[in-house]
C-alpha cells in the first residue's frame, strides 16, 4: 500500500477502537476478530474497532442480542459510534466495511454451534442491519488471517491474507485474549485487495 508519508498511523489491538477527523491510516492484524470501519462522508468522521466476542460458541439458532456475546459486541460498537458522535458524525449517516471473522482458532464445535469467527460475523451482520447502518464492502470469514489498513481520509481499506505461519502468531494473541474477555466477563495467498 502507498500511502504519503505524512499520514499519521494508528494500531489497533483486540479490544480497541478509535474514531478521528485526522486524515491517517489504521490498521490491525486480525484472525477470529472482526474490526468494523466506519465512516460519516459528510463530516469525515472515521473510525475503526477490533473486537473478539467473548464466549466460545452459541447455537446457530440462539438470536444473537440475547446471548453475552451480542452484548459484549454491542458495547464494543457502541464504544466507536459513540466517540464518532463526539466528533461531529450523524448515526443516520454512518457507513461501514467489515472484515476478519476468520476460522483461526481451533474449537471443539459440532453441527449446532457456531465457532468464534462464525460469531464474530454474524454478530457484525446483524448489528449494522439491526441499526441501519450500510455495509458497503466486507471480507468475513474464511480461513485465513488478515491485516487491513484504514485510510480515513477516502475511505479506503487495504486487506492483506497473511501466509499461515503467521497464523499461529494470531492464534495465540486471540486465545490471550479470549482467555482475558471470559475472566472479565465471567495464508496461503499474499494478495492485496482494496475496498472502495
Amino acid at each position: 500500500m502507498i500511502v504519503p508519508e505524512e499520514l499519521r498511523k494508528v494500531v489497533l489491538h483486540p479490544g480497541d477502537h478509535y474514531a478521528t477527523k485526522d486524515p491517517l491510516i489504521i490498521s490491525t492484524l486480525l484472525g477470529s476478530c472482526v474490526a468494523a470501519c466506519l465512516y460519516d462522508p459528510v463530516s469525515h468522521v472515521s473510525g475503526m474497532n477490533h473486537f473478539l466476542l467473548a464466549d466460545r460458541h452459541y447455537s446457530r439458532n440462539m438470536p444473537m442480542a440475547i446471548t453475552d456475546a451480542g452484548r459484549y459486541g454491542v458495547h464494543a460498537m457502541e464504544l466507536l459510534i459513540n466517540d464518532m458522535l463526539r466528533l461531529g458524525a450523524d448515526r443516520r449517516r454512518l457507513k461501514a466495511k467489515a472484515f476478519g471473522g476468520g476460522a483461526v482458532l481451533k474449537d471443539v464445535s459440532d453441527d449446532n454451534f457456531l465457532c468464534v469467527g462464525e460469531v464474530n460475523e454474524r454478530f457484525i451482520r446483524e448489528f449494522l442491519k439491526t441499526e441501519g447502518i450500510e455495509l458497503t464492502a466486507e471480507d468475513l470469514g474464511g480461513k485465513r488471517g488478515r491485516v487491513i489498513r484504514f485510510r480515513t481520509d477516502t475511505h479506503a481499506v487495504y486487506r492483506k491474507y497473511i501466509v499461515p505461519q503467521e497464523t499461529i502468531q494470531i492464534e495465540k494473541q486471540e486465545r490471550g485474549y479470549w482467555k482475558q474477555s471470559i475472566a472479565e466477563h465471567d495464508s496461503d495467498s499474499h494478495d492485496t485487495v482494496i475496498f472502495t
